[in-house]
């Protein structure tokens, strides 16, 4: 019987090129996280480190995290290109726990689970971000369906789901649409994504609320 596991899956669909996806750090991300000051950070479905590797660069102290070991020695290799330390994780979403609160930033991108493992995910994502920390997420919208992401369409992305798996874990700042050329066998392609961003409150800003609610 073959080895069916997500991990030895996208290890061969890794080995199968020399480069999966393309190197450039996600365009939104890097908007957002270009105002933020450096700190501590989780990327959750690393693959090769595109995004990792650029918050490496901005000062990030970053946790890469992904099943594939074949991906992850690559963005290893990236970040030593680069001069950067990188640390490589080998391991699921489902049972890396990073202690709660002790993250500046967590990127999850790119990332289409089940439907009934959408709500675990983001909230195991929310739990590690720190008191005025972020979460970002971005992944490819349900209008693509058929051209990007898995088969199953009830696992890409619309800002209504994203909304609804992140309201009530941290202050929703941004969930919205964007759309992008990209090239293409052939040629290029618009192609339609899902970012959003949210923030856990410090705990000057619930005063701020509070006082504000109180005038």
């Amino acid at each position: 019987m073959s080895d069916e596991s997500p991990a030895h899956a996208w290890n061969q669909r890794y080995e199968s090129t020399p480069s999966l996806w393309s190197p450039d750090p996600n365009a939104a991300l890097v908007e957002f996280a270009s105002g933020l000051p450096a700190g501590r950070a989780l990327d959750i479905g690393a693959g090769q480190g595109r995004n990792s590797v650029w918050l490496a660069t901005r000062g990030w102290e970053v946790t890469a995290l992904d099943v594939s070991h074949v991906a992850l020695a690559r963005a290893a290799e990236r970040a030593a290109a680069a001069g950067v330390p990188l640390r490589c994780v080998v391991g699921d979403w489902r049972e890396h726990v990073p202690a709660d609160g002790s993250l500046e930033l967590v990127v999850v991108s790119f990332m289409h689970p089940d439907p009934h493992e959408r709500p675990s995910m983001f909230e195991r994502a929310a739990r590690a971000v720190a008191p005025g920390g972020h979460l970002f997420v971005t992944g490819v919208h349900d209008v693509d369906h058929g051209r990007r992401g898995p088969p199953d369409r009830d696992r890409l992305h619309t800002p209504e789901r994203l909304r609804e798996a992140l309201e009530g874990l941290l202050a929703v700042l941004r969930c919205d649409t964007v759309s992008y050329e990209r090239e293409r066998a052939g040629g290029r392609e618009v192609v339609t994504d899902v970012v959003g961003i949210a923030r856990r409150l410090a705990v000057r800003d619930g005063c701020r609320r509070a006082k504000a609610a109180s005038r």
